[in-house]
């Protein structure tokens, strides 16, 4: 097995290349992005605090300057007090999905309360959120939590109509948590509308999908801007992590996006098990080739077994009205199938490549978004 010299990231992974000295394309992608955003550095923190003055500047007199999405995860929680300590307004937004942990939501409050900032929740229908995740669950692919991502996100957006706000401070970091890979982890609102109109039973009343058109409405005339602060900082989750602790009371969940049960989920029990994926290695290799982590301490993790929690799957299949058999029937020898089967804007995008390029540099779309969704995926191996 070729394993990248730099990070964790092996033959396996789609789409993955080596240079002469065996380093992957991701972890050159990586490098290219630390020479564009220089985190950690005097120049990286110059661009970050202009992006900051501007926000100010744009939301004289309102409000609320920006918005910031909570989930009670690390990096949401620490971005909202970073940007109360760099003098911004915050409104703080959560996608409610009905799955979220009795710890995820704790957080939240307690995040807030110390930052004294206004929370904004959307909450969907429990039972039209319990359809769509069954939805995503028969049709056999390895999104099944996709409509959170694309819900939060719409959300955001909805929220930055609603009073006025032209920024949206993401708590991403690509040096702890990378990029996934191109080929994999690919959803849509298009995407989510099909899966559910074939194996749905509910009429999405309450789900906040983005289509296309809601989409560009927000880039062109709301103008909304998405700004990812700390991909300008030296981040690190785990000081992080005992920053909040200490300070707030805030708790930990356990692992990598466990915050919320459905994403659970789908990292310690349905993409393991169905689909022989370990979504661990993007974080792990994340934290590999910034030195976060020695790259032999992140592969002894990597080949530790995932141990699923059996109570969470039991709450997985009395949310989603499903027998045991029926449970294990699609995990054990349903059809594996992917977004490739149904109907996406992927080619949409690729198309309006130009367009979105140019959108990214304006910040009215993540780099992300034009450097995953708008070039061509490779075929699965």
């Amino acid at each position: 097995m070729k394993i990248c010299t730099k990070c964790i990231y092996d033959e396996r992974i789609k789409g993955i290349s080596f240079n002469a000295e065996g380093v992957c394309n991701f972890c050159i992608q990586s490098e290219a992005l630390d020479s564009q955003y220089q985190p950690g550095t005097k120049e990286g923190e110059a661009k970050l605090f202009e992006l900051v003055e501007k926000i100010k500047k744009d939301g004289k007199n309102k409000k609320y300057d920006c918005v910031v999405g909570v989930s009670g995860g690390t990096d949401s929680s620490y971005l909202l007090w970073k940007a109360k300590e760099w003098g911004l307004r915050p409104l703080a937004v959560h996608y409610d999905n009905t799955w979220n942990t009795a710890i995820s939501t704790e957080n939240i409050r307690k995040i807030t309360k110390y930052c004294n900032a206004d929370l904004w929740t959307y909450v969907i229908d429990n039972k039209e959120a319990d359809d769509i995740f069954r939805s995503f669950f028969l049709a056999g692919v390895p999104e099944f939590d996709a409509s959170t991502d694309i819900g939060f996100a719409q959300v955001l957006r909805d929220a930055c109509a609603k009073y006025k706000i032209k920024y949206v401070l993401e708590g991403h970091s690509y040096q702890a948590e990378g990029l996934s890979p191109q080929g994999s982890n690919y959803f849509d609102g298009k995407y989510i509308a099909d899966i559910h109109r074939q194996f749905g039973k509910l009429p999405m009343k309450t789900y906040p999908n983005m289509t296309f058109t809601k989409f560009l409405k927000s880039i062109l005339f709301n103008r909304v801007q998405f700004i990812r602060p700390l991909w300008y900082l030296n981040y690190n989750k785990k000081d992080t992590q005992e920053w909040l602790e200490k300070n707030t009371g805030w708790q930990y969940y356990g692992g990598h996006h466990l915050e919320n049960r459905a994403t659970g989920f789908l990292h310690t029990v349905y993409n393991p098990q169905k689909f022989g994926i370990d979504n661990r290695n993007w974080s792990l290799a994340a934290a590999a080739r910034s030195g976060i982590m020695k790259r032999e301490e992140a592969l002894a993790i990597y080949n530790t077994p995932i141990l699923p929690d059996p109570e969470l799957i039991t709450y997985v299949q009395k949310r989603m009205s499903l027998t045991k058999e029926e449970y294990e029937a699609v995990m054990n020898k349903g059809e594996k199938r992917s977004w490739r089967n149904f109907k996406t804007y992927k080619k949409r995008f690729e198309t309006w490549r130009p367009f979105f390029y140019l959108m990214a540099k304006l910040h009215r779309v993540p780099m992300s978004f034009y450097l995953k969704y708008c070039f061509p995926m490779p075929e699965s191996k």
